[in-house]
């Protein structure tokens, strides 16, 4: 394997539109409460001003993507330098396999961090501009908490992915963060019915997590990484994982039919269709490594999701 495709795999490029989905919610609804005609255009024929010809949409895209890959750089050296990589199911990891040293998976972090954190400063500075100190100051705090959040995953001694509270992280930075700032991004204001949305993708992406977690439950508990699925067991962890994807399609719904224009707005409800046979092969399965492939299932419908959501929201 040549040194681009190693980076490349280490990325894990399949994680990233799982990633974008809560920007693609939050930019959506937020344009068009900044643009209120947008909808009734669409319908007519014509978009206006379309949220995905936006400026900031694709820099908190790029954002979004730049701390994806950063928890990505992090996962696979944390997992490598502790060894928890040696016989995992799924995609080959770059370090652990000795592709990528430790320490250049390092400067791949670092280099990241930068970039990520450079795009981020443009994107505040184009959402507020000099309007309000305070509010950038915040985005500012909340670029370097998602940047430390997304390296603790697996890094150092107390790292959060080894205790169990990987899905916490998830829910917040994937589901609420994602939605509810790239709305504030267009918006300056929010609203409660947001939390809703936020709440579907964020329960949706530990959904994903879980799955991982199922199928890495032996490896894990071998090595002593304490994901909620070792610690609760795969009888409850099947249980939460139904709960999760039950209650990610409820608020959604709710959402909806507070929000209710016309049935359009129900198109989504076909991405639902994979999450409940994935449900369905989540409690048949009597083999955690077969769960490899219900990731991609998981990730793609929700992107899916999101795509629908936000077009006919």
């Amino acid at each position: 394997m040549t040194k681009i495709k190693a980076w490349i795999a280490a990325a894990r490029l399949r994680t990233l539109p799982l990633s974008v989905s809560g920007i693609i919610i939050g930019a959506s609804l937020g344009n068009a409460a900044r643009y209120p005609s947008t909808f009734e255009n669409f319908v007519g024929g014509g978009i206006s001003v379309p949220f995905w010809k936006s400026s900031i949409f694709w820099l908190a895209i790029l954002v979004t993507i730049g701390f994806q890959v950063l928890s990505n750089f992090a996962n696979d050296y944390g997992d490598g330098v502790r060894g928890t990589d040696a016989k995992r199911e799924g995609e080959k990891r770059m370090v652990g396999s000795g592709i990528i040293s430790p320490k250049q998976m390092k400067v791949g972090m670092i280099i990241t961090g930068v970039i990520t954190f450079f795009l981020a400063t443009i994107l505040i500075f184009m959402a507020f501009r000099n309007e309000n100190f305070i509010i950038s100051f915040l985005f500012f705090n909340l670029t370097i908490v998602s940047l430390i959040a997304a390296v603790k995953y697996t890094v150092g001694k107390k790292a959060y992915g080894y205790s169990g509270l990987g899905d916490v992280f998830v829910f917040l930075f994937f589901g609420l963060l994602s939605v509810l700032g790239s709305y504030y991004l267009f918006t300056h204001s929010l609203q409660w019915q947001l939390l809703l949305s936020a709440a579907s993708i964020g329960f949706f992406s530990a959904a994903v997590l879980n799955l991982n977690n199922m199928r890495d439950i032996e490896n894990d508990a071998a090595v002593e990484k304490n994901t909620l699925v070792v610690k609760s067991g795969m009888k409850k962890a099947k249980k939460y994982h139904a709960f999760l994807l039950l209650f990610g399609m409820l608020c959604a719904i709710i959402y909806t039919v507070i929000n209710y224009r016309e049935p359009m707005q129900f198109l989504y409800l076909i991405a639902f269709i994979p999450f409940l046979l994935n449900i369905k092969t989540v409690f048949k399965n009597k083999s955690p490594m077969l769960l490899d492939g219900e990731l991609k299932k998981v990730a793609l419908s929700t992107f899916l999701f999101a795509i629908l959501f936000s077009i006919f929201m």
